[in-house]
């Protein structure tokens, strides 16, 4: 480490605080500040002689900043603590319903709410210690070896961006005289008419309409800039530009996406959805008629909950505002809780009910469920009669279903809804129910003309075979025995009755809340399809107590009657982007040129249905299907650590004709990044700005802002006269203008309207917020006593990060003063009380809800050509084509994954405070009966093995092999057949291991080694070979459905 700057008795000003920051350390200085300032601060704890305490420095609102969490998804608002210039303290914010219950009315005065502190779980108070990381990247580092060497050398940022840009031998040096593509040759398209006229024609051929000598023909002056003109279908060479993101969040996503998409033209920007539970929000999306993608238990009011897969103690959305609501509804109400996970984890080791259900059948114990239920009349069949929304209305239910609407069985398989023109007896738009044993045509969207349907309904009409969706529902719940579901489960109907019971037993006043555990399988889809249709059959849609869509928020992007700015409109010459992802997600096989060509199966699967499918983004781009890439870039993330077999990825990234050209935007050098041509240094999250949304948890309207609240510890430099710090948003203003991009820089939103720093997109957001979404919605100015506190309170922050005179300049004056009102409360709240109307949700989501999901049952497996199912069913585990896998008993064990309160993400390793002061490494947990078979003890060290990787390690490069070792815990709490592993241990780089950086070497630090991460035992998907088992509908990556064994080590 360099050594640490000399105090100020002043304080810190920017360049002490970094004098000492080649590479890494002088953020290690800070963490020393923050030790020397504890006496300090305790003292001023401690009353006098006199009985008076002395002015507590960090209770005053001018040293307070409030921003937003993002050491987990749940995003908690937080309230930073600075004390002469350093980060000294982080609690809750009192304004947040997510952190104090009942949150702090909107008006309260700043000097009352910098006493009053929320609360904040382990991993969010030890985010400073992500912030003050010893190992944070500075400056831009070069390799200065092969990739995964962990050679480096730093850089100037300006000939950084020469160097991304040009292209061409970037390292001759090393010997490597291979020629690398740069952004500016692959922005070759840049004609943004000549875009539009092709990408039309291009669709045309994709689909057959317009052959392909026609399109060259029209475009022949244009065709050296598509990736292939045999199939223009593809795209422009723009699309060899792929980001992949990992925890980016709204406002910074939204920014990426003006830049790859409509200025770039590339269709490849990414998130990381499908690593986390992908599945769960499309398998929501479908159900809804894509209304929704999420909904939560209202946990003020539900008297019965059922965690499916996770919990309210656990990883979730989340831990901190859930966990509070639960026990407070416990004591208070009487709430009963129950959970279905095979490790009796927190949340199962205080309820009332525990199934521990055995790893891939969730989909299965949800029918069994079901079969109670029909058994027993257990369902609210009022509820599911309403065939139309004027029946619902009459009903007084927000809501109603399709449980009604008669589905075509063709060739076995429900296919496709009935219409009455079918029959003869409406329109082709019109639905059929069956009413009193005859068919009868109705609108489902009909408010004037109540129609109710017959439930369950089996028969022939005119020829055409048809039941009901709740029918078809019934017939696969009763397919199985009770002996056939408890030998699938492992849960008997003594365990399950009394769960079901008590889920039926409270009305609308009762929830099932499902995350991770049961979706990310390859039949993630249809088991969380399963676990929703649950809540559907209790009626507790928008219902107080039952299934809620959240409070929702304000709309930072605008396009609102109300809104200051319409983001998406501010825009010059946006760029019409066409062709697949190189994912081929949201995208249909058939609609392109290549399945005319090949047609089934497909080389790689196509995922018509779901977004951002992480793990498939790496092997997509190397194996070059359906084009290959030129330029990967990867943004806080690290999908070779947290992809399952992620391992598998390391070869293709460490190869430069796989992989072209890698660019890795992180604060550290982590386990992805260490095999980049370049680290571009970025910012965390206590150090700069977004617009984080809210989750259905909260039932209050939120909208929260991410602002810097702490001094940025990355170089600072100079684009076009303006000085910032390097991250990622100046890294996209700097290519931007070197490839004169539209839609910044100079006019960037419009005459007049200049996008040069990154406040200049971020205040504008804010202004939305602090306009609202209808006419009049407005916040209070800020008071001049409140304008005082917020200067004083960023006095601190570099000119570079706070200007006032340049804030302003971001905004409309007539918004300035609400704008800081917002940022004075890190956020805009409705006041607590008001998440419900009566018996309802104030907030409703008020839709058809598709038990039969049309478009699903329409379209075709792209590695099978076989449809998948329309209907929520439970058919195992299966690989891409939807075969069974193949199980052949050498590894007995099914592993499951799972997150400590106080871990998770990558970067919490470094948080000591919290991972090595609760628990300095994982386990891998297993029953005691099977280590007594196996002759292993508590503590052994032992080793995890599967089909996959035998040997339990894989290679990181060419000096290192990662052992998959850790210490042996035996317990009870876990479901005999089952082993489990924590994620986020396990590390081999983020400060884990030494570097060398201009000639001289970093130590690391071996703590963050402890522990193993168990996904590089994860099975691939035995047809394709490179990528995780996915689910082929919601795109889930696969952690649960890998048989282990464990051996001693």
């Amino acid at each position: 480490m360099s050594p640490s700057p000399k105090e100020s008795p002043k304080g810190l000003n920017r360049r002490e605080f970094l004098a000492s920051c080649a590479f890494v350390g002088g953020a290690g200085y800070l963490a020393l500040r923050s030790a020397q300032m504890l006496p300090e601060l305790s003292g001023l704890t401690v009353a006098g002689p006199d009985g008076a305490f002395p002015e507590y420095i960090l209770a005053k609102p001018e040293s307070v900043i409030y921003t937003t969490c993002l050491q987990c998804h749940v995003d908690c608002q937080v309230k930073a603590k600075h004390w002469d210039g350093v980060l000294a303290k982080l609690t809750g914010n009192p304004y947040s319903p997510q952190n104090y219950l009942p949150h702090l009315p909107y008006g309260t005065k700043l000097e009352t709410s910098a006493k009053a502190d929320g609360k904040l779980c382990a991993k969010g108070q030890a985010g400073i210690q992500t912030y003050a990381d010893p190992y944070r990247v500075r400056k831009v580092l070069k390799r200065a070896g092969p990739r995964g060497s962990n050679k480096w050398q730093s850089i100037s940022f300006d000939q950084f961006i020469k160097e991304v840009v040009e292209g061409g031998k970037l390292f001759k040096s090393l010997g490597d005289n291979r020629s690398y593509p740069g952004f500016a040759e692959v922005y070759a398209l840049r004609d943004r008419s000549v875009a539009k006229a092709m990408a039309a024609d291009a669709k045309k051929v994709g689909k057959g309409t317009l052959s392909l000598a026609e399109f060259k023909k029209r475009h022949a002056a244009h065709l050296d800039k598509l990736i292939d003109p045999d199939h223009p279908d593809l795209g422009p060479k723009n699309n060899g530009f792929v980001f992949q993101a990992g925890r980016i969040e709204h406002g910074r996503k939204e920014f990426l996406k003006r830049f790859v998409h409509d200025s770039f033209g590339s269709v490849n920007a990414y998130e990381h959805t499908t690593i986390c539970e992908q599945s769960h929000h499309i398998a929501f999306s479908e159900i809804t008629g894509h209304k929704t993608h999420h909904m939560k238990p209202d946990l003020l009011k539900t008297e019965f909950v059922l965690f499916w897969g996770t919990g309210a103690f656990s990883a979730n959305f989340g831990l901190t505002p859930m966990s509070e609501r639960v026990t407070t509804g416990t004591v208070e109400r009487g709430l009963k809780t129950a959970v279905v996970d095979p490790r009796m984890s927190n949340d199962a080791a205080k309820a009332d009910f525990w199934l521990p259900v055995k790893p891939g059948a969730d989909g299965a114990l949800a029918f069994a469920f079901m079969r109670w239920m029909f058994e027993h009349n257990r369902f609210d069949a009022k509820f599911l009669s309403n065939a139309n929304r004027a029946a619902a209305t009459a009903d007084r239910e927000p809501s109603y279903t399709n449980a009604t609407h008669l589905v075509v069985i063709e060739e076995g398989r429900p296919a496709r809804l009935l219409k009455a023109s079918d029959l003869g007896i409406g329109k082709d738009d019109q639905g059929v129910v069956m009413k009193n044993g005859k068919p009868l045509a109705f609108s489902a969207e009909d408010k004037s003309h109540p129609v109710e349907g017959d439930l369950f309904v089996d028969t022939t009409l005119k020829g055409i075979q048809v039941k009901t969706p709740l029918t078809i529902l019934r017939e696969e719940a009763m397919s199985r025995s009770w002996d056939e579901y408890e030998s699938i489960t492992g849960i008997s109907l003594n365990l399950l009755e009394p769960v079901v019971r008590e889920l039926t037993s409270h009305g609308k006043k009762a929830a099932i809340d499902m995350y991770r555990g049961p979706v990310q399988h390859t039949d993630g889809f249809y088991a969380g399809a399963s676990v929703i249709t649950l809540n559907v059959l209790i009626g507790n849609l928008d219902w107080a107590g039952g299934l809620s869509k959240g409070g929702g928020h304000w709309h930072e992007s605008g396009g609102k009657p109300g809104s200051a700015y319409n983001m998406s409109k501010l825009h010059p010459a946006k760029f019409a982007k066409f062709g697949p992802k190189i994912t081929r997600e949201k995208a249909r096989y058939e609609d392109f040129s290549l399945f005319r060509e090949k047609g089934y199966p497909a080389k790689r699967q196509w995922y018509p249905f779901t977004s951002n499918v992480y793990q498939e983004i790496i092997p997509s781009f190397a194996m070059g299907y359906p084009y290959p890439g030129k330029i990967l870039m990867t943004h806080k993330g690290t999908p070779v650590l947290a992809s399952p077999a992620g391992n598998k990825m390391i070869e293709m990234l460490r190869d430069p004709e796989r992989v072209p050209l890698f660019i890795a935007s992180d604060i550290v050098i982590g386990e992805t990044s260490m095999y980049a041509d370049y680290i571009l240094p970025d910012l965390s999250y206590l150090e700069r700005w977004g617009t984080p949304h809210v989750t259905p948890d909260v039932t209050t309207k939120t909208s929260k802002v991410r602002q810097p609240a702490a001094i940025p510890l990355t170089e600072e430099v100079e684009i076009d006269g303006e000085r910032m710090p390097i991250c990622l948003e100046t890294f996209v203003i700097a290519v931007a203008k070197k490839l004169n991009l539209p839609g910044f820089g100079k006019d960037g939103f419009g005459p007049g309207m200049h996008l040069d720093r990154m406040e200049d997109w971020y205040l504008k957001l804010i202004a939305n917020l602090a306009a609202g979404d209808k006419p009049g919605e407005v916040v209070p100015d800020a008071s001049e006593e409140e304008l005082r506190i917020f200067r004083a309170a960023r006095a601190f922050l570099p000119k570079s990060m706070f200007s006032e005179e340049r804030w302003k300049k971001a905004v409309k004056p007539e918004l300035w003063k609400k704008v800081v009102y917002v940022l004075n409360r890190g956020g805009r709240f409705v006041p607590a009380g008001g998440a419900h109307d009566g018996p309802y949700m104030k907030s409703k989501l008020g839709t058809m809800i598709h038990l039969f999901m049309e478009d699903v049952a329409a379209q075709k497996n792209s590695m099978s050509g076989e449809n998948f199912a329309g209907v929520p069913t439970f058919r195992g585990q299966f690989d891409t084509s939807g075969k069974p896998l193949d199980r052949d008993g050498k590894y007995p064990f099914a592993l499951i994954t799972y997150k400590e309160p106080f871990g998770g993400q990558s970067r919490t390793i470094s948080n000591y405070w919290a991972n090595i002061a609760l628990k300095n490494e994982n386990h891998i947990l297993m029953h005691k009966r099977d280590a007594a078979k196996l002759g292993l003890r508590n503590g052994q060290k032992v080793r995890l093995v599967s089909a996959l990787n035998p040997k339990g390690r894989f290679r990181i490069n060419e000096e290192r092999v990662l052992d998959l070792v850790a210490p042996l815990e035996t317990v009870e709490g876990i479901r005999p057949g089952t082993v489990g592993v924590s994620w986020h241990y396990g590390h081999w780089a983020y400060g884990s291991c030494d570097v060398e950086v201009d000639g001289q070497r970093v130590r690391g630090d071996k703590r963050r080694a402890a522990g193993l991460c168990p996904n590089a035992v994860m099975d691939v998907d035995p047809i394709v070979q490179d990528v995780c088992l996915t689910d082929p509908v919601g795109g889930s990556a696969v952690y649960f459905d890998t048989m282990v064994s464990v051996e001693p080590a």
